[in-house]
């Protein structure tokens, strides 16, 4: 098992959304500005649709919505990870996911 490492934790998730109507989008960023902004160790915290127009060759274009959140810690990480409102984020909104990309990293 590797060492922990100490500092802020970098948690980025995109989803691809089945029904990618503007209603379900806007549905699922305010469930994430419900549910995931207020856990404790946030140090920031951003959800939005992607940019469409921005389409250069770099561009990944294979999501409909993304969020980031950066931890004051790990610890404050693995805690959000068990936390009781981001099951109930992910049991309401699930359904409507066809993927979901996780990118973690540490910020030290």
């Amino acid at each position: 098992m590797s060492e922990v490492e100490e500092g802020q934790l970098a948690h980025h998730v995109y989803f691809t959304l089945k029904d990618k109507s503007a209603e379900k989008k806007a549905e699922l960023i305010e469930a994430c500005h419900q549910y995931l902004k207020p856990q404790p160790g946030v140090v920031f915290f951003s959800a939005g649709g992607r940019v469409p127009d921005l389409s250069r060759e770099v561009n990944d274009d294979q999501f409909d919505i993304s969020l980031a959140i950066v931890f004051d810690s790990r610890q404050s990480h693995d805690a959000y990870q068990v936390d009781e409102t981001h099951d109930k984020f992910v049991a309401e909104q699930k359904e409507n996911w066809e993927s979901v990309r996780v990118f973690d990293s540490n910020l030290a």
